[in-house]
């Protein structure tokens, strides 16, 4: 089946990483793939977003303009994107950093508060697994254990941070699942 997924929000935030490694994940899974990112003028602090394709067939075109979930971490990511998810989609929004409702009624609409999530586990830069298990648990595009394994392999020289990275991903699953 095919995903269509838009991931967005400040440079800094791992938009980029997410995508790679739901991009991986799907590759580990021996799905096609595509990525593509696309940044504001600024880097880091300024907006960045990535559309993911995950398909079981051939991908024509690498752009994604009415994708099947978006994940927005902050509040012009939500006012750029919610629009544009499909009906009966997924929106993923961090509810951390956005304190206004989505619009939309015809989409299914999951509230995390991920910076929270990541600040109770102590390390502020897993922002990004938290958003990331969240979307799993929403859209069930790849496994779990599909993107921890594409983790240890893309952070292979930094063992040391892949636990705390595996309870980001299964407490933003569990946000979205409880």
């Amino acid at each position: 089946m095919k995903q269509e997924i838009i991931i967005s929000g400040f440079g800094g935030q791992g938009v980029m990483v997410m995508g790679q490694l739901l991009t991986y994940a799907g590759m580990l899974e021996d799905k096609h793939v595509s990525w593509m990112p696309s940044y504001g003028p600024e880097m880091r602090g300024g907006t960045a977003n990535c559309a993911v394709i995950i398909d079981d067939s051939s991908i024509g075109a690498p752009t994604v303009s009415e994708p099947t979930a978006a994940v927005v971490l902050n509040l012009p990511s939500l006012d750029k994107f919610e629009r544009t998810v499909r009906p009966k989609g997924a929106l993923i929004v961090n509810s951390s950093l956005i304190n206004k409702q989505a619009e939309r009624t015809d989409i299914d609409v999951h509230y995390v508060p991920i910076n929270d999530i990541a600040a109770e586990l102590g390390n502020p830069k897993v922002v990004n697994m938290v958003a990331l298990g969240a979307l799993l648990a929403a859209t069930g595009v790849v496994e779990v254990e599909a993107v921890m394994t594409a983790f240890g392999k893309k952070f292979a020289s930094k063992p040391k941070i892949v636990e705390v990275n595996r309870e980001a991903v299964m407490r933003g699953y569990n946000a979205v699942k409880k």
